[in-house]
This record gives C-alpha cells, sequence and structure tokens, in this order.
C-alpha cells in the first residue's frame, strides 16, 4: 500500500485536544486586538483627500501619512522576534496597544499636519507588533489539527480588516469630520487595552537574550529603506520626488546585506535579531513565496480601488467605502470555513481554486471604463475577496508549521515583515503603473478617461502576476505531523507567573 501523502499525514480533528477557556479568552483578546489596529491601516486611502484639503497640503505631501505608516512596520517588525523572546506576552501586548492608544489619541487632536503624521509613526509602532505577537502565541498553544481553523480566525483579521477600513472612514467622513476617524477608534483601543490586561498570559517562558545592537540600524535601515522606495516610486512617476528613485534602493540593498551576513553568524549562538534558518525548513519558502503575492494583490488592489472610485467614477466617500463592504463580509465568513476546510483536508483542495479566483477577479478588473457601475465594481471585488479568503488561511498555516517550535517568532516576525514589504510593493506597482499610463492618456492624469485607463493597465500587471500564484500553490504540502512535533506545548495549558492565580485569567 502506497505511503500517504503529505496532505493525509495528520491527526483526526476529533482526537485534537480542545482549547482551553484561558487559552480561549488569550487567543481572543490578541484576535480583537490585532483587528483593531490593523482596521486602522488603510482608513487613509479615503479620507486623504479630505486630509490634504483640511491641512492645506499636497498629494505628495499628504501621501506620507500612508509612507511613514508603512515605513515604521517595515522597521519595526524585524525586531519582533527578539521582542517575543525577551518580553512576557502580557507585558509586550500592553506595549504595542498603548502605543496604538496614544497614536490614536494624538491624531485625533492634531493641530497641524506634521503632529498629524507624528501620530502615524506611534500608531504604527504599535501594530507592528501585534500581527508577529499573535501568530507567535497561536503557534505556541493551539494544537496541530485546529492551527487551520485558528488561522482562518488570523484570516478575517489580516484581510477583512485592510477591507473594512475604507468603509468605516468613508462612513465617519459622510457623518462627523476626519477626526472622528481616531476619536470612534480610541474608546475601542482602550476597552481591548483593558481586556487584554485581564486576559492576556505569558505562553512561554521569557529568554535572558541579548540584543545585538549592530543589527537593529542595519534592520530599520534596510527594510525600512526598501519599503521607502517602494511607496516612493508612484510619487516619483508624477515627478513629485526629490529623492532619486533608486538611491533607497541601493541603501536598503547594501544594509541588507550586512544584515543577512550579521544574522548568519549571530544564528550559530542562538543570538540572531532574525533567525534566517527559518528558509531551510521544508516548505517554509514555498508557502511564504506565495503569501506574499497574495498580499502584494490584496493591498494594491485595497489602494487603487477606492481611489479609481472617487477620481473617476466620482463617487463620495461614503459610497466609496461601501465598495469594499461585501467583500470584507465575506471574508470574515469564509475564513473559519476555511480553516475548518485545510484542517480536515489539507491546502490543495483550497489553494487552485483560491487562485484563480484572484486571478480571474483581477482580469475582470482590467476591464474597468468610466462606465463601469457601482455593481459591477463590487461584485468583481467580491470575487477578489472569495479568493484571498481561500489563500491566505492556508499559506500562513503551512509557512509558519514549518518551523520548527524554538522559531516561531523568527518565523511570524519573517513572515510579517515580507508581507509588509510585499504589501508597500504593491501599493507601489499598481499607483506607478496607473500614474505612468495615465499621464501619456490624451486626457492626462486628472482626466476620469486617463484615470481609468491607467487602473485598467495596472489590474493587467496585477493579473499577469496572479498568473504566477496559480503555477506556485501546486508545490505548496501540507507540514508532516513529523514537522509539527517541534510543538512539543501545543494544546497545554497556558503557562503563568507564580503570582498569576487561575482566577485573574477565568
Amino acid at each position: 500500500m502506497p505511503a500517504p501523502s503529505t496532505d493525509e499525514t495528520r491527526t483526526p480533528l476529533d482526537a485534537a485536544p480542545r482549547l482551553t477557556r484561558e487559552q480561549v479568552l488569550l487567543l481572543g483578546s490578541l484576535l480583537v486586538g490585532t483587528f483593531v489596529v490593523i482596521l486602522n491601516e488603510t482608513t487613509m486611502s479615503v479620507a486623504l483627500p479630505v486630509l490634504q484639503s483640511s491641512f492645506g497640503v499636497g498629494a505628495a505631501t499628504g501621501q506620507w501619512l500612508t509612507t511613514a505608516f508603512l515605513l515604521t512596520m517595515g522597521s519595526v517588525i524585524p525586531l519582533t522576534g527578539f521582542l517575543i523572546q525577551r518580553i512576557p506576552t502580557r507585558t509586550l501586548f500592553l506595549v504595542a496597544m498603548g502605543l496604538f492608544a496614544a497614536g490614536t489619541l494624538l491624531a485625533a487632536v492634531a493641530p497641524v499636519f506634521g503632529v498629524l503624521l507624528l501620530a502615524r509613526i506611534v500608531q504604527a509602532s504599535g501594530t507592528a507588533i501585534m500581527v508577529p505577537l499573535l501568530m507567535t502565541t497561536v503557534m505556541e498553544v493551539v494544537p496541530v489539527a485546529r492551527r487551520g481553523q485558528m488561522m482562518g480566525n488570523i484570516t478575517v483579521v489580516i484581510a477583512v480588516a485592510p477591507a473594512l477600513g475604507p468603509t468605516l472612514s468613508g462612513l465617519v467622513l459622510d457623518t462627523l469630520g476626519w477626526r472622528w476617524i481616531f476619536g470612534v477608534m480610541l474608546p475601542i483601543a482602550l476597552l481591548v487595552t483593558a481586556l487584554g490586561a485581564r486576559y492576556v498570559v505569558p505562553v512561554a517562558e521569557s529568554k535572558p537574550t541579548r540584543i545585538d545592537f549592530a543589527s537593529v540600524p542595519l534592520a530599520v535601515l534596510g527594510f525600512g529603506a526598501l519599503v521607502y522606495g517602494l511607496s516612493s516610486i508612484g510619487e516619483s512617476a508624477e515627478g513629485g520626488h526629490a529623492v532619486p528613485v533608486w538611491l533607497p534602493f541601493v541603501v536598503g540593498a547594501v544594509a541588507l546585506g550586512l544584515f543577512v551576513w550579521r544574522q548568519l553568524r549571530l544564528q550559530r549562538e542562538d543570538r540572531a535579531l532574525l533567525d534566517l534558518r527559518v528558509f531551510t525548513a521544508p516548505g517554509f519558502a514555498i508557502a511564504l513565496g506565495a503569501s506574499l503575492i497574495a498580499m502584494l494583490t490584496m493591498l494594491g488592489t485595497f489602494i487603487l480601488v477606492p481611489y479609481f472610485a472617487q477620481q473617476a467614477l466620482a463617487m463620495d466617500p461614503l459610497t466609496t467605502g461601501l465598495l469594499t463592504l461585501p467583500g470584507g463580509l465575506l471574508m470574515g465568513a469564509l475564513g473559519p470555513v476555511v480553516g475548518r476546510i485545510y484542517d480536515a483536508r489539507g491546502p490543495r483542495v483550497l489553494l487552485l481554486p483560491g487562485s484563480v479566483l484572484v486571478a480571474g477577479a483581477l482580469w475582470l478588473m482590467s476591464t474597468v471604463t468610466v462606465d463601469t457601475g457601482f455593481a459591477t465594481l463590487a461584485g468583481v471585488f467580491l470575487m477578489l475577496s472569495a479568493g484571498l479568503a481561500t489563500l491566505m488561511t492556508p499559506l500562513m498555516t503551512v509557512a509558519l508549521g514549518s518551523v520548527p517550535a524554538r522559531l516561531y517568532s523568527h518565523g511570524s516576525a519573517v513572515l510579517s515583515t515580507l508581507q509588509q514589504v510585499a504589501g508597500a510593493a504593491g501599493t507601489a506597482l499598481f499607483v506607478t503603473v496607473m500614474t505612468v499610463v495615465a499621464t501619456r492618456s490624451p486626457g492626462g492624469v486628472e482626466s476620469a478617461e486617463g484615470i481609468a485607463d491607467g487602473v485598467s493597465t495596472a489590474f493587467m500587471v496585477a493579473g499577469s502576476i496572479a498568473l504566477v500564484l496559480v503555477l506556485a500553490v501546486p508545490f505548496v504540502k501540507r507540514p508532516t505531523e513529523g514537522g509539527a512535533a517541534h510543538d512539543e506545548h501545543a494544546g497545554q495549558p497556558v503557562p503563568r507567573h507564580d503570582d498569576e492565580p487561575v482566577t485573574a485569567a477565568t
């Protein structure tokens, strides 16, 4: 009898230990906190024109509210592998949510553009910690056979929150004004922080790891310069960027080269800031690569569709925000279902249909014109959302499940960092193609016809990239039970410090 395939080698779901109430409360607090901070990421896509008018700044300056956020995320996330190992889970959660809440308060009362920009940087510092912290905690406490279902819930956070951001922003702008985008978010952030203070408990022993101070500036400069370069390409295409496009990429490449060399030396002594041995785990690299393509297309689309709706179709902010709402709700509904299918049948039954849906939706979007209606655009976005929901859960589960338990924090940091870079790349690529084509069209970049031509071409490029995804996903295999056996503590009660009674978490 032939040996079972990789996807068939697994513990039956019914036989897997269930999460304790303490673990459910822990993971629930982290999920809600991560949802709140990621929801904030895309609220600016609809609000930027309003903010530019309010502060009297141009598009090149206003775009820094998004660029600085991405730049901070790309700089901080590489440090989270060290932070998660060194700082107890509860403390790190409170630091992250505290930074986010402080930035949100500062943004709500910002008297000038510079203060608002600073507030976005503070917000991003907290946001950057939350996603790796959530993923690492899931890998520590959730049994292997139930990880797909839990990763489905994470998909709700990572994919649905960005889709709902423009809807929330449009609704608030239409009724209350831009300051209330942050005013509505602040009490929610404070409530989540209070819940986390009660229910988030340590999941593993902290290690007295010494930080390598040479690695920190190299990581910040390398990843930060790369994200900055990607984010500024579109700005340069309009002729409004003072720094040569090539300079950030050269600086980033040199710094990243030195960073990688430094980590390869330090990981021999388990002292690396970002342990690159995660790439030697079978299956990690191919699942990571496929997830990066999915993230690139997702965030690029989430930026371009609202822009097209407002600038070419003359939709108001609320109507523009409602475009992404059905897709966000669909992803929320599909996330847990996809997770259960993964646990029962593995990734292959999900990945090929999901990649075909994504590629098909992007090619359909390449047919947009100034006559495209709301229903058509929302319907195609719905199709894209279904494909992304089907892809993200199995890809993230396979990638992190391939990594040995001692490298979970580094695996989640690598995944989150490169997803952030991919998101910046998608935004830069889509905006640049749209701008270049629109500028060369008869109507120019200021005309609806020019913008429609540019957007159509940008989605042709995106559709071509998605074809690579279709070709890649058949090679993604579920980690075997042997590979998951590194996770000795999965499904066990969450460790607590001696001074933390059970009643504090229950």
